[in-house]
């Protein structure tokens, strides 16, 4: 559709405003509502902010490169059920008249373009896991909902029924938005839900996350509680992941990491594949795993339910929760992901990993044929484990020339810089551990 004939179109729905939305560096949503009147010049020229006014751009405070331009994206607009005549917008980060380097879906369009130069295309799938919170009158954190409280909740119809006000308007706006949804369940902690939709384009992947997001944060502020990404919200509890389903098609449509014949189904360059993500497992951490809390996630800790999923350990299997790369009939689980991390950005840096693989030529290790956890606890010989703590990813990925390289400089100086702060600023805290460990002890 032409922009007259999509303003046409909106306006007839009663749309009068476009969100212009894009991502800073974090992953978070940002944006401002302008009229849908002057759409024209929100796709050629893009919406104004302020550059420094945004984490991670990089621009300064003067000159032709401190203004942010967000360019819609024509093809994204679609009325939003919980916001009365305003239309979502997807959008571009340009500076100057120039793709924003910094921008983490322009980072990954570039990416994506290194695989239509091959005539493939990336599909994937996302599994966002969350908490539903709410703070006592003391500010204390907890789970949203006093009477999730089973042992072990996987699958607790009881708290479904509970939720359900909060469920069917999710159901509903997600619905109204264009997802395909597939399952609505309770995960293996108190709080913790899971919602699935079907597959899609990477891009296309990306940008319905962002939107998926928004749309809980808002329906879950109407029911009084708090959308949470917060990977690790409780001690004692299973942390939430992002896993992404990946799987790439030539220009035929054939899928090029299946192979039949093979005992795991996955073909030499599923193989290749697997091992780049293997090998730049460590500074993939840093960009999939990005906060201080995300370590608590990645951690062989005991949970109350008696289950762990946390992939520890770089190692892949098949239809293997244990190992962070999940092969499945030729499909490509890679578990490492969780909701704190910017979906643009992390998605570009796995398939940055990927393509080397596939580049070198790199060879996976043999696949993990047992359960990493019960290895572990019988004290055999396992594999590389994953960094422990945001500092160690985030010095695995300055050292990591050749997927800082694929990523694009200019990007990873920006999120490096902040994240460092981010672990000093986490060191300066004391925390309660320390004072009930400490204050008497000596």
């Amino acid at each position: 559709m032409s922009i007259e004939s999509t303003i046409d179109a909106l306006a007839a729905k009663g749309i009068h405003s476009v969100l212009a939305q894009f991502s800073d560096i974090h992953g978070v949503a940002k944006g401002k509502l302008v009229p849908l009147t002057n759409l024209r010049e929100w796709v050629e020229a893009g919406a104004g902010f302020a550059g420094p006014s945004i984490w991670g751009t990089g621009l300064g405070r003067f000159g032709k490169r401190s203004e942010y331009y967000a360019r819609v994206q024509l093809e994204s607009l679609w009325p939003l059920p919980f916001m009365a005549g305003v239309a979502h917008a997807v959008c571009d980060g340009y500076a100057g008249g120039e793709p924003l380097e910094t921008c983490s879906r322009q980072l990954l369009k570039c990416q994506l373009q290194r695989l239509t130069d091959r005539g493939w295309t990336l599909w994937v799938g996302i599994e966002p896991e969350f908490f539903l919170l709410r703070q006592d009158e003391n500010g204390s954190w907890q789970g949203a909902d006093v009477h999730d409280q089973l042992d072990k909740p996987s699958y607790d119809l009881k708290s479904i029924h509970r939720n359900r006000e909060f469920l069917e308007e999710m159901r509903q706006s997600l619905t109204e938005l264009g997802f395909d949804l597939q399952q609505i369940d309770h995960e293996d902690a108190c709080g913790q839900y899971e919602i699935n939709y079907r597959f899609d384009d990477a891009l296309a992947a990306a940008d319905r996350y962002m939107l998926f997001k928004m749309t809980a944060h808002a329906v879950a502020q109407k029911h009084g509680m708090t959308f949470s990404c917060m990977p690790k919200p409780f001690a004692k509890a299973p942390g939430s992941g992002l896993h992404f389903h990946l799987s790439i098609t030539d220009a035929q449509g054939k899928a090029i990491f299946t192979d039949a014949r093979d005992p795991l189904e996955l073909s030499a360059l599923g193989y290749s594949f697997v091992a780049g993500l293997l090998h730049h497992a460590d500074a993939l951490s840093a960009l999939c795993a990005p906060t201080v809390n995300s370590y608590k996630r990645l951690a062989c800790s005991n949970s109350a339910s008696g289950t762990t999923w946390s992939p520890v350990w770089k190692s892949y299997g098949d239809n293997n929760r244990t190992c962070v790369v999940r092969t499945v009939a030729g499909r490509i689980e890679w578990r490492l992901p969780d909701p704190s991390c910017n979906v643009y950005a992390a998605i570009a840096a796995t398939l940055a990993a990927g393509l080397n693989g596939i580049d070198q030529e790199m060879v996976p290790p043999v696949a993990c044929t047992v359960d990493l956890y019960e290895q572990q606890a019988a004290g055999l010989p396992m594999p590389e484990r994953l960094p422990r703590d945001l500092v160690s990813a985030i010095h695995a990925l300055s050292n990591d020339t050749a997927l800082r390289g694929a990523i694009g400089d200019a990007f990873c100086d920006e999120f490096i810089k902040l994240k460092k702060q981010e672990w000093d600023e986490y060191h300066q805290q004391i925390s309660d551990w320390e004072m009930d460990r400490y204050a008497d002890a000596f």
